[in-house]
Order: C-alpha cells, then sequence, then structure tokens
C-alpha cells in the first residue's frame, strides 16, 4: 500500500516538535519536520505559558509538514504535558495566557482545600495523587483569590483541548488529559461534578468528554488557507503526553490483571506505573499517594509521578547562566567519575519543585537530610540521577504491592532513554531487567491513535506489535547489585523524612 502520513504535535514542558509517521502498512518510520522551545515566561510575579507563541509555531510546523508531504497527510493530533489550562470566556474570548503548573498560586492551597473537602473524599471521587501543581489546586488559588477569570469563564479546555479547538473550532475535553486534572472521576468516566460543586467550582465549564480516536472534524478553513494543508481531519489522540507514550511501549498488548510489566515514561518528569483495565481506588493507593490516570483504549494508568532530569536540567541552565555552559556528554562523564553512591536526596522533595539556583538547593537539602554534600559538577548530577534510579525501586516495590504481581521488566520510553547512565542505574537499582525504547514513544503513541482512527491499524495490540518492528530497543540487566542493596537503606531514611 502506499504509505500513508499522520502527523503528531507533541508539545512538551521545554520544547516542541512536529513528527510525521509514514505507515506503509508493515512499519512505520518518523521524520521531525519542525521544532521549536517552550518554556515559562515571568512576568509580574507569576510564571505563565505564551500560548499564542506556542500557536504561531504549531502554524509554522503544519506549514513545513505541507512542504514536505503535502496531500498525503491523512490527519493531525496533538498531545502535551498535564493539569494545565485555559479559560474561554463570552464569546470564547481567550481569558489571560495560561498559568504555568510551577506557579506560586498553588502554595498552601491544598491544605486549604482539607479544610473544605476532605483528603479521603477528594481521592474516592477521583482517585487521583496529590499534588500542588493539579489542575484542583489551580482552580481552588483562582477562587480563594476571587479571580475575575474564573468568574467570566464559560469553557474549560486543558492545554490540548485549547490548541485542538484553535485547529477545529470544537471545543471538547479528551479522556486521558482530564484524567490529570483532579476534576474527573476514573471510575464514573465523567466530571467529578458533585466534588466540584462542593469546592463552589462552576460546573458549567466543563464540557464535553472524548475519547483518543475521536474525529474532531477537519481543519478551519482559516487554518487550512494558512498552512496549505487541505483536506486534513484532527483526530484526539491520547492527549495527554504520557498516555501517548504508554500506547507505544512495545510489551504485552493487552492490559491484564497480573501486568508482569511496567513502564517510565522518562523525560523532565518521570511517571512509573502499570496498565490496569481498571482504576484502583482504595485506601492503600491512597496512603501510597498514587494516581489513575485514563490511558488509551479504556485502559487505567496506575502510576505516580516522579520528579525527572528535571534536576540535571536545572543546573544544566543555571550553569550556562553561570557562564559555563556545559555539554551533555561532558556532564554525563563528570558524573561517571564521581564517586557512586555517595549521597542521596528524595528527588520530589518540595524543596527541589522551583528553586531558584537548582545547585544549591541539592547542597541544602543534602546538608539537612545528613548527606555528604555534592561539591562538583560531576557529584552533583550523580547524586541526582542515583536519587532518581532509588526512588524507582521504591515505587516498583509499591506497584507491586498494589497489583500483587511480580514486576520483571521495566520498559523505559521518551527521551530519557538517550541518557544510558540513568537506564543503567535503573536496572542496578531495581534489580530488573531494562528495555529501553523508543526514544520518541509520544509521538509515536500519538500516530498510532490516528492510524487506527484512520483504519490504517486494526487494534492496539497490531499496534505494539509495528511498533517492535519498527524501532530499536537497548536492554540494560542489572549489574553489581550488592551496593545498591545498601543504598537503597540509606535512600528510603532519606525519603521517609521528606514529609517531616
Amino acid at each position: 500500500m502506499a504509505s500513508k502520513v499522520f502527523l503528531a504535535i507533541d508539545v512538551g514542558a521545554s520544547s516542541g516538535r512536529h513528527l510525521a509517521g509514514s505507515f506503509d502498512g508493515k512499519r512505520l518510520s518518523l521524520e521531525e519536520v519542525y521544532r521549536f522551545e517552550n518554556g515559562p515566561v515571568a512576568a509580574a510575579g507569576r510564571l505563565y505559558w505564551d500560548v499564542l507563541n506556542q500557536w504561531a509555531h504549531l502554524g509554522h510546523g503544519l506549514r513545513a509538514a505541507a512542504s514536505q508531504h503535502g496531500d498525503r497527510i491523512e490527519s493531525v493530533g496533538i498531545d502535551t504535558w498535564g493539569v494545565d489550562f485555559a479559560l474561554l470566556g463570552r464569546g470564547d474570548e481567550l481569558l489571560g495566557n495560561p498559568c504555568h503548573y510551577r506557579d506560586p498560586r498553588t502554595e498552601g492551597v491544598m491544605d486549604r482545600a482539607f479544610a473544605e473537602v476532605s483528603r479521603e473524599e477528594i481521592f474516592s471521587h477521583t482517585g487521583l495523587q496529590f499534588m500542588q501543581i493539579n489542575t484542583l489546586y489551580q482552580l481552588l488559588a483562582m477562587r480563594f483569590g476571587n479571580s475575575p477569570l474564573l468568574a467570566a469563564a464559560e469553557s474549560f479546555l486543558m492545554m490540548p483541548d485549547l490548541l485542538h479547538w484553535l485547529l477545529t473550532g470544537v471545543k471538547a475535553n479528551e479522556m486521558t488529559i482530564a484524567s490529570t486534572s483532579q476534576c474527573y472521576d476514573p471510575r464514573q468516566r465523567a466530571w467529578a461534578t458533585e466534588m466540584l460543586r462542593r469546592f463552589k467550582l462552576p460546573t458549567s465549564i466543563f464540557g464535553q468528554i472524548v475519547l483518543p480516536g475521536e474525529r474532531l472534524g477537519p481543519l478551519l478553513p482559516s487554518v487550512a488557507g494558512a498552512t496549505g494543508l487541505k483536506g486534513v481531519s484532527v483526530v484526539v489522540p491520547g492527549a495527554h503526553d504520557t498516555a501517548s507514550a504508554v500506547m507505544a511501549v512495545p510489551a504485552a498488548a493487552e492490559a491484564s490483571q497480573q501486568p508482569d510489566w511496567c513502564y517510565i515514561s522518562s523525560g523532565t518528569w518521570s511517571l512509573m506505573g502499570v496498565e490496569l483495565p481498571s482504576p484502583v481506588v482504595n485506601d492503600e493507593c491512597l496512603r501510597l499517594n498514587f494516581t489513575n490516570e485514563g490511558g488509551v483504549g479504556g485502559t487505567t494508568r496506575l502510576l505516580k509521578n516522579i520528579c525527572g532530569l528535571w534536576l540535571v536540567q536545572e543546573c544544566r541552565r543555571v550553569w550556562s547562566e553561570g557562564g559555563t555552559t556545559y555539554s551533555w556528554d561532558y556532564l554525563t562523564q563528570q558524573a561517571a567519575d564521581a564517586a557512586p553512591l555517595r549521597s542521596f536526596i528524595d528527588p520530589d522533595d518540595p524543596a527541589l519543585l522551583a528553586p531558584s539556583h537548582m545547585p544549591k538547593a541539592i547542597g541544602e537539602l543534602c546538608q539537612r537530610r545528613g548527606q555528604p554534600v555534592p561539591e562538583t559538577e560531576g557529584a552533583i548530577i550523580r547524586c541526582c540521577l542515583e536519587s532518581i534510579a532509588l526512588k524507582y525501586r521504591r515505587v516498583l516495590e509499591w506497584l507491586e504491592q498494589l497489583t500483587g504481581a511480580r514486576i520483571r521488566t521495566i520498559h523505559i520510553v521518551g527521551g530519557g532513554t538517550q541518557n544510558r547512565q540513568l537506564c543503567q542505574m535503573a536496572a542496578d537499582a531495581c534489580q530488573r531487567r531494562v528495555v529501553a525504547g523508543p526514544i520518541e514513544a509520544t509521538a509515536i503513541g500519538n500516530i498510532l491513535v490516528q492510524a487506527i482512527a484512520s483504519g490504517a491499524i486494526g487494534s492496539i495490540a497490531e499496534a505494539r506489535e509495528i511498533v517492535r518492528g519498527s524501532f530499536s530497543v537497548e536492554t540494560y540487566e542489572p549489574r553489581d547489585v550488592q551496593p545498591w542493596d545498601e543504598a537503597y537503606g540509606r535512600f528510603m531514611q532519606v525519603e521517609g523524612r521528606t514529609v517531616e
């Protein structure tokens, strides 16, 4: 068959890209057609997303795709990070710039929320882990601050929903991204309206929920004319980037009651979990602060968010602003040369959420937790990577506890697979085989959903078989694990003190 082209727009928290997926009936190949920088913009004491700049880049990328692939393009779909959103007012007026999830407005909001609706009740309605960045607490921060934007809002759109609306004029809330908000009930598969009413949030702004694979419609005539894309439909993928990434895990196709593999979608965040047929909403899941997010094909992603390579990225940024820009290869080599298993931090310590100087914050945290303070760039990077790997082991144990099943293989997908140091550390720390790849899992999963919607691929099982036949992976076996066992005991003492 002639190759069909499906266009994935993957907008991450630090960069975005347009990738064209060509499918010939057996194999899928990827081509990056456009890339752009993304990130927060600080203004007047707040942290925003520049959504109009994002939209401009989307147009540039669509024009590049049209130039390269023309009428071979079947459809386009967008995925982004979770939790953040935009509000539209009367006449679909965009009400300000969307706030960044690291904006300080949510500080202290969770405690105020629990005074109105208990932690246990919130979890019973949403099955979601508690993080101050969650959409619910962003909305409550607006309510507590008497935000005129919330008062004027008529529509609530999470970031990929907003971008899909700009493409098509159709307002819809995609399920997997909605499930990151802590405003969605994964068992009812609907907005948690009873809870939202108790929080005095306007439930009328939450719209129709659509599933991955839904065809929203054609591009608006203005968009088609400006980009040169004629007759192209917009198909909603797993609009949460992790949902798309998990779709592309080259593992057993079907979720089961006893999964023997887990995934880590590795990048700025590490999202570690298992794919299940239904949510796990019980006291133990609440105690361990796990989350139930929607997956492609009606599955549930039982997972925990772990602060990932954000720690390393921020260290490099601070050093660069100080006048020294280190290459990733240099930092990797320096970390390899540093003393192993010396200093540990909990990657999810609140002190590391958004410090102005990450290396200094790591040193201060080590000192407070009774750890040797890493003095060199290599020691700091090694501390970060080893701590992330040991956190993987902790979460692995919890996943096995929640599912009652032994996990034999860890699939790492996404950009973090390029950090071979971390992949080997994960294998050593967890004492499990690690299969790393594909790198572009998010875009691949996005494209596969579009291909299934078009009829070019018959099922998720077939899609994962195509991934296994189209993209290479690298396997890491555990090596010298005894030192990691000793280190894990010390790490657990550090991790246990995070709640102090």
